[in-house]
């Protein structure tokens, strides 16, 4: 069954939700919603990388919420690490525009033994 999450959970600004639906509107998606999810390597131990789709695929696992009018559409696993999340979309003249995902839980999870909690491998020096 889908999960509907407390919006105070992960905070989209409004100029991640306009800049999310400007794309959905020019691409002809009606109907689609944002994916957040861990994106496998680059963990490097500090963090995880987060990868950002736009898909109509949402599985009973998955956790959904409405931000400013924006359907977004997070994965069992990746969900621990969202948590606190804040994602917004800046457009910078020295580094061009883009989604920023802040998140605090994407910090605090344990490594086991070889390999990094996001599935991925590095050298944590456990």
């Amino acid at each position: 069954m889908l999960e509907e999450l407390d919006i105070q959970t992960i905070t989209v600004s409004p100029a991640a939700s306009n800049a999310i639906s400007n794309i959905i509107s020019e691409k002809k998606l009606e109907g689609y919603a944002l994916r957040i999810f861990v994106a496998n390597g680059g963990c490097s131990c500090g963090g995880v990388n987060f990868g950002m789709a736009l898909e109509n695929n949402i599985r009973d696992e998955d956790t959904t919420f409405d931000a400013n009018g924006t359907k977004v559409v997070v994965d069992e696993v990746s969900i621990d690490y969202l948590r606190g999340a804040h994602i917004d979309f800046v457009n910078d003249p020295d580094r061009g525009a883009g989604f920023i995902v802040d998140s605090p839980s994407a910090h605090t999870h344990e490594h086991s033994e070889g390999e990094c909690a996001c599935g991925g491998s590095c050298s944590c020096g456990n």
